[in-house]
């Protein structure tokens, strides 16, 4: 009933807002095609395309022809760019996740002091605790999930779009489209990361509900100032050499995780990526894949990071029992 409340709650991010950024980008992909026919039938009929097999005329493209002497290594590399192409359209609904999730955290646990609808909450039967876990959940897991949902929405959106102009060109995009791309894998990996989100955004989840339990007045000003001074003070004082680490090293490691880690694929920078064999588009699977992802839990990064989360999460649950706007 908790995470009943706060989805209908918070209904409009939670739910419409990546709905929204996924429609966005499919309708901006539709008028680019748009754009793209109107040019295309513009050119003169002079105007050619050299492949391997012939020469075809730009006016009158027909991609059955121009993919007919394609060898399968080619196809592949279609495919990759395909895939490019998904992974990038995904990318909208979990941007519009990141913001959603720093907000909804940051006013969390501040908008019903400021309302004084907390002591209505008070006075039912519900623990602090199941209350704050209740937010944490819906940062971590539900809104993921739903955000992961309209990604996957935008993905076969996106390859309807590119079947049509494929069919509009005379081409099989069974052939063209459907065969060397890989949607499935590609919504796989995307619902496959929410784990890998959930325990990376806790040091940033942990620490926007802390001030959002503590601060009395403007939590934005205190969630950032407080960090980022912190940043500059061991910056100006060069604190991180008496530990023979660098002031960089605190930068990315604390102040960087304490605000930014619910945006999307922050883990990569930690993530064991290896060795890249696949010259070409398709190189983008040895970079995007479950290996590279799940290595992010073998780093001590996640783990110290989702301590530090779960520990101020834990004081955001105390801070909420006694404090109050009177």
């Amino acid at each position: 009933m908790l995470l009943k409340r706060e989805f209908w709650e918070h209904k409009g991010g939670f739910f419409w807002a990546p709905l929204v950024a996924g429609g966005i980008l499919l309708l901006l992909t539709l008028m680019g095609i748009g754009a793209g026919e109107v040019l295309l039938r513009k050119v003169p009929n002079q105007a050619t395309i050299n492949v391997e097999g012939g020469s075809f005329s730009v006016n009158g493209l027909n991609l059955a022809k121009l993919t007919a002497s394609m060898s399968p290594d080619e196809l592949r590399e279609v495919g990759g760019a395909i895939d490019a192409s998904l992974y990038m359209s995904a990318t909208w609904p979990f941007i519009v996740l990141a913001f959603v999730v720093f907000f909804y955290c940051l006013g969390s646990l501040y908008d019903d002091r400021r309302d004084r609808s907390v002591l209505f909450w008070k006075s039912l039967p519900i623990s602090d605790r199941d209350t704050v876990l209740s937010k944490v959940i819906s940062a971590t897991l539900m809104a993921p999930a739903i955000a992961a949902v309209a990604a996957v929405l935008t993905v076969f959106g996106s390859m309807i779009l590119y079947s049509l102009v494929v069919l509009l060109h005379g081409g099989n995009p069974i052939h063209i489209v459907w065969g060397p791309a890989s949607p499935l894998k590609v919504a796989a990996h995307l619902i496959a990361s929410i784990p890998v989100y959930a325990l990376w955004a806790l040091p940033t989840v942990g620490w926007l509900m802390l001030c959002s339990s503590w601060a009395k007045s403007k939590p934005f000003l205190w969630a950032i100032m407080i960090p980022v001074f912190a940043g500059i003070f061991v910056s100006w004082f060069d604190l991180m050499h008496l530990f023979d680490l660098e002031t960089l090293w605190f930068w990315k490691n604390v102040v960087a995780r304490s605000l930014f880690s619910v945006v999307p694929g922050a883990w990569l920078d930690v993530a064991n990526i290896g060795d890249i064999d696949v010259d070409g588009p398709q190189a983008i699977h040895s970079v995007v894949n479950l290996r590279t992802m799940y290595s992010v839990l073998l780093t001590p990064q996640l783990w110290v990071g989702a301590l530090a989360g779960a520990a101020m999460i834990f004081g955001a649950i105390r801070l909420r029992r006694w404090r109050d706007e009177g």
